[in-house]
């Protein structure tokens, strides 16, 4: 006797309609991002947000009361997340730390450069001197844990006698600075055809293997010598 196939039973109304709740916040900062970073904060209005994530603009604000909170919430889905998922990789890494630190470049692109989140950056360079509130929340919860992060790896490096002595804050800010270089430009040239000669992973293999040198210990760092 043949078996019939066992059906899935199909989502009731009820069960869609939950599902398509429990997803609107993140539809409502998707839409949100992606219109921050085309027309720029200032002249995007909330009624836009709404129209692009399929709802009204009371349905938005029942997620979040201002345009402000919505971009605050849009920084710490996109990017706080992100750098809390970078400083979990480093604490859970046990093996030798210059592996870490080409691991932690990639990943950075990876998860931040080749994604929307992307954005983020272009954005606040844009914005950030109209609307001090928010710039102040990203020094302080994206600019800060990031360098603390990156400050954290070297000084592991350091302390393990796998890279040599080096002023930690001017370093992990010539580790991050590349890679804002790369995601500017892919937002500003990299956005018309004249900046689409610029491959950005094999930049940060190139900037990989420099680092990784040049924090070889054993090295010395040569004095900089001053035109008179």
């Amino acid at each position: 006797m043949a078996v019939s196939p066992t059906r899935t039973p199909e989502p009731t109304p009820a069960a869609s309609r939950q599902r398509r709740k429990e997803a609107r916040p993140q539809e409502l900062l998707d839409a949100a991002l992606d219109l921050f970073v085309e027309k720029g904060y200032a002249a995007t209005r909330s009624e836009e947000v709404a129209l692009r994530a399929g709802v009204s603009k009371g349905t938005l604000y029942l997620y979040y009361p201002s345009k402000e909170e919505l971009l605050k919430e849009v920084i710490r889905s996109n990017v706080v997340n992100r750098i809390a998922q970078g400083v979990d990789v480093i604490r859970q890494h046990e093996g030798p730390t210059p592996q870490l630190l080409a691991d932690i470049l990639r990943l950075w692109w990876d998860r931040m450069g080749e994604t929307r989140a992307s954005g983020i950056l272009k954005l606040m360079m844009s914005e950030a001197r109209n609307f001090p509130e928010i710039a102040q929340l990203y020094v302080d919860e994206v600019i800060r844990p990031s360098h603390a992060m990156m400050a954290a790896l070297l000084r592991r490096g350091v302390e393990r006698g796998e890279f040599r002595s080096v002023p930690i804050d001017p370093v992990a800010h010539a580790l991050v600075a590349p890679l804002l270089f790369l995601v500017m430009n892919k937002h500003s040239l990299g956005a018309c055809s004249v900046g689409s000669m610029l491959d950005p992973k094999p930049v940060i293999e190139a900037q990989i293997d420099l680092v990784l040198k040049g924090l070889e210990p054993g090295r010395q760092a040569r004095p900089v010598r001053r035109r008179a």
